[in-house]
């Protein structure tokens, strides 16, 4: 079997990780909308890629409302990229 990164195979952390790897950022709701996760599961799957160091996340204000941004770290796309090609070998 092939050795595949679990962080990044778990079906809504690769969701997430897809959607950061097109983008150069992408806000919270973004992320929501798209991956169709609830907040609190997008929080604490945005927690253990950060805590991976996979993503970045910045937390700012666009005038008074609250915004959150998550990024691709260089570590983090280096994975992604690790993880499509081993996929890709094990589906040949």
């Amino acid at each position: 079997m092939i050795d595949l990164d679990r962080l990044i195979h778990e079906p809504a952390r690769l969701r997430i990780v897809a959607l950061l790897s097109g983008a150069k950022e992408a806000d919270f709701l973004f992320l929501q909308r798209e991956t169709g996760l609830t907040k609190g599961n997008l929080s604490s799957h945005l927690v253990k890629l950060e805590e991976a160091g996979y993503v970045q996340i910045e937390k700012t204000f666009r005038g008074k409302i609250p915004l959150t941004l998550a990024q691709l770290t260089s570590e983090g796309r280096s994975a992604f990229q690790r993880y499509r090609k081993s996929m890709n070998g094990f589906l040949k």
